[in-house]
């Protein structure tokens, strides 16, 4: 399985007045513009997923759709083991559960994806350190079962590399 996880594009600051419950912090009016652009460049690298799997907060989703508008990938699922406040082992019991895909994406936040990104690489949360910026994306391949140290690493991309691709 290819698993692609997609980190939410740029959203608005931490405003407990506007948001009193963060998970409905929207992406900015300039996160989406940019994402639109990376999802069509992310388009000419990846032309079709079977999956995408969404945090439900708004700006993941947000993001989600984008890629469902811009790079014709499907139409999001919500997938609430994907929150950010959830423990990314989570994430490897619903990739267990798509085992009939060839290819996944998980749209979700930081650190989650970077400490699920460790966990299936090398079977620890804390070993291995990626940065993954807002709207940027990394590539997994698990020959196997999804599980713990199963992964190997094939590429992770900026959101600027994804949008120099659209052109």
């Amino acid at each position: 399985m290819d698993l692609y996880l997609v980190r939410h594009a740029i959203a608005d600051t931490r405003d407990p007045a506007r948001w009193p419950d963060d998970s409905e912090r929207p992406l900015t009016p300039e996160g989406i513009a940019r994402f639109r652009s990376a999802a069509r460049g992310l388009h000419r690298l990846v032309p079709e997923v079977d999956a995408v799997l969404s945090s439900p907060y708004t700006r993941a989703w947000q993001t989600a759709e984008i890629l469902n508008d811009e790079a014709g990938w499907p139409a999001p699922e919500r997938c609430p083991p994907l929150e950010a406040v959830k423990p990314p082992n989570g994430a490897i019991e619903v990739l267990q559960g798509k085992g009939e895909h060839s290819s996944v994406a998980l749209v979700g936040h930081e650190p989650y994806l970077s400490l699920l990104a460790s966990l299936l690489l090398s079977g620890d949360e804390r070993t291995v350190r990626l940065e993954l910026k807002k709207g940027g994306v990394a590539l997994l391949a698990l020959d196997d079962e999804p599980a713990p140290g199963a992964a190997l690493l094939r590429w992770s991309v900026s959101p600027k590399i994804l949008r120099a691709l659209d052109s």
